[in-house]
């Protein structure tokens, strides 16, 4: 879903303009070296993305935004591959949580990780037709489809623009195959138990991905037993690689010193817009 300002998802709060350029001190973490830059705006075009899976080839991918299995239901703009691209400060960050999580038996799935400026609007204008909610009965059963912005399931600017946010569960090793989603296929609620709602191969963490649900809270105190201990596992493995969740979203987690902590990019998510992985 759409995450605003840091830490997470809820609408935004004021801030410096999205095309100014942070400044040096906003981040202990330094920027990349030589971005190319706007002669006009001094605006970076480019956050120095890397393809997470050249930077470690061990972690899942399942980027729901470059198919039809999401909210909206359709390939979101802005998405021309199914890839993870990542600043480099957050992709070797999660290296090393997928390392911690190796040896807790489990692997890192990510959803989504950069997201361009033009995803966004995609789903701020798709939040305006009232008429289009073809997934609600997955992606949002309890909530009204008027109410997601006000509830905080979205808001834009995103976290997500900036590089260095990541929407990730956790599947166990070896992993098991995960069925192919049919469009028009039978769509059930996201707050089904495991067995009943799409079989996604990601351990149960009491809710589907992108759930628009009080459910779907990290905390929240419905969820019990396996699933519970799955939501504190994932939360102490990216907490102690220095990312931070965002309450009200289990799957959803922001590099603490991200890069460009104040700017939003919109270069689309594909190879071209990356960096090799070296360097």
């Amino acid at each position: 879903m759409i995450a605003a300002l840091a830490p997470g998802c809820t609408r935004p709060t004021p801030s410096p303009s999205p095309s100014a350029t942070p400044p040096p001190a906003a981040s202990p973490t330094p920027p990349p070296s030589a971005p190319q830059t706007s002669a006009s705006a001094g605006t970076p075009r480019r956050p120095g993305l890397v393809v997470l899976t050249d930077v470690d080839p061990r972690i899942r991918t399942d980027i729901r935004y470059a198919g039809a299995h999401n909210f909206v239901g359709r390939p979101v703009a802005g998405y021309a591959e199914p890839l993870c691209l990542l600043t480099r400060p957050a992709a070797e960050a999660l290296r090393r949580v997928q390392d911690a999580a190796l040896a807790r038996g489990r692997s890192l799935k990510v959803y989504d990780c950069y997201r361009p400026r033009r995803a966004a609007d995609d789903f701020v204008e798709w939040a305006g037709q009232s008429g289009e909610q073809r997934m609600k009965a997955e992606f949002y059963p309890r909530v009204a489809k008027s109410e997601l912005f006000d509830e905080g399931y979205l808001g834009a600017p995103t976290a997500h623009s900036r590089g260095s946010t990541v929407d990730l569960t956790l599947v166990d090793v070896p992993t098991p195959t995960q069925p192919p989603y049919a469009p028009g296929q039978p769509l059930v609620a996201c707050t089904a138990p495991q067995g009943q709602r799409f079989a996604d191969n990601g351990v149960d963490m009491g809710t589907g991905f992108d759930c628009f649900d009080p459910l779907a809270h990290t905390a929240s105190p419905q969820v019990t037993g396996v699933a519970r201990d799955n939501r504190r596992l994932l939360r102490q493995l990216m907490t102690d690689g220095g990312f931070v969740n965002y309450d009200r979203e289990w799957w959803h987690y922001r590099y603490r010193d991200e890069p460009w902590p104040d700017t939003y990019f919109d270069v689309p998510v594909a190879r071209s817009s990356a960096e090799p992985a070296g360097g």
